[in-house]
C-alpha cells in the first residue's frame, strides 16, 4: 500500500450560514452543493449570452436565440435539470425506498440527483423552449451542450467536498481516505476529481475548440460531441468510482453509469455523423 496517501482537504460542506433568521427560524445553511448548481446555471447563462451575440459563430441566416431569449432558456433548462435529475435518481437508483417513502422524493436537500435524468429533463426543457420560440431544437441543444461542462465541473467538485461518489480502493500515490464511515479507512481514488477533469475541463475545452471551428453552423454537431465525450468520459471514470452495491453495481464489472452512458456515446457518434453529412441550409 502506498505511503504517499494525500490527506483529504476537509472543507465545511456549508459555505455560508445565513442567519439568525427572524421569528425564531434559526439560520439558513447555504451548502457548496447548492452553490455548484447556482454557479453552474449563472455561468452557463453568461456563456450563452456571449455566444449568441457573436455572428462569427453562426451562419448568416441561421436562426438562434436572442440575448433575452437566453434568459428564458436557462430557466427552462434549470427546471428540467432539477426535476429530471431528481426523478432519475428516484426511478433509476432507489425506486423501492421512494415507493415506501414517497414524500422524500421532494426533499431535494437530502441529496440524490442523477445526471442522466437531469440530461433528459434538460432536453425536454430545451425542446419546449425551441418550440415556443420557433427555433430548431438542435441549434438550442448545441448552445446548451457547449455550456454544460461548466455545471458538470462544479458539480463534481461539490461531490468531492461533500464527500460522496468516492473511488475504489487503490494504492496510487494520490489516493485519499475519505472522512465518511461508509468509505472506511481505505485509500481510494478521488474519482470525483477525475470526472471534474474529464467531464468538465477536458470536454469543455473540446467544445470550445469546436465552437471556434464553426460547430454551431452545423446543427447537432456540438450536441453530438457532448454526448459522445460525456459518455466516454463517464464510462472511463466508472472503472475508478466505487458503485453502490445495491443501486449501481450490475455485475461482471458493469455499473449503472456505464449502462446509461454507453448508449449516450453511441447516440452522440450518430449525431456527429448526421451533422457532418447534412448539407447546411444556411447562407
Amino acid at each position: 500500500m502506498s505511503v504517499l496517501i494525500l490527506p483529504f482537504p476537509v472543507v465545511n460542506p456549508v459555505a455560508i450560514d445565513i442567519g439568525p433568521l427572524p421569528f425564531g427560524l434559526g439560520s439558513l445553511p447555504l451548502r457548496w452543493y447548492a452553490l455548484a448548481y447556482i454557479g453552474g446555471f449563472v455561468l452557463a447563462w453568461a456563456y450563452m449570452r456571449f455566444i449568441v451575440v457573436r455572428d462569427a459563430f453562426w451562419s448568416k441566416d441561421q436562426p438562434r436565440p436572442s440575448v433575452i431569449g437566453v434568459d428564458d432558456l436557462i430557466v427552462y433548462v434549470a427546471f428540467g435539470v432539477i426535476i429530471g435529475g431528481r426523478l432519475g435518481h428516484v426511478l433509476i437508483y432507489d425506486p423501492h425506498h421512494f415507493f415506501q417513502h414517497p414524500l422524500e422524493a421532494f426533499m431535494l436537500w437530502k441529496g440524490g440527483m442523477a445526471f442522466h435524468g437531469g440530461f433528459l429533463g434538460a432536453a425536454v426543457g430545451m425542446a419546449l423552449f425551441a418550440r415556443g420560440q420557433g427555433l430548431p431544437v438542435l441549434t438550442v441543444g448545441d448552445l446548451c451542450a457547449i455550456t454544460a461542462p461548466i455545471g458538470l465541473f462544479l458539480g463534481r467538485i461539490a461531490n468531492f467536498i461533500k464527500p460522496e461518489l468516492w473511488g475504489r480502493p487503490t494504492d496510487v500515490p494520490w489516493a485519499m481516505v475519505f472522512p465518511d464511515p461508509a468509505a472506511g479507512d481505505l485509500p481510494r481514488h478521488p474519482s470525483q476529481l477525475y470526472e471534474a477533469g474529464l467531464e468538465g475541463l477536458a470536454l469543455g475545452l473540446v467544445l470550445w475548440v469546436a465552437l471556434r471551428a464553426g460547430a454551431l453552423k452545423r446543427p447537432g454537431l456540438a450536441t453530438g460531441i457532448f454526448c459522445l465525450g460525456y459518455g466516454l468520459a463517464r464510462t472511463f471514470c466508472e472503472f475508478f468510482r466505487e458503485p453502490d452495491p445495491d443501486q449501481e453495481a450490475l455485475g461482471n464489472g458493469l455499473t449503472m453509469g456505464m449502462a446509461l452512458s454507453l448508449p449516450m456515446a453511441i447516440a452522440g457518434l450518430l449525431l456527429i455523423g448526421f451533422a457532418l453529412r447534412r448539407r447546411s441550409v444556411f447562407a
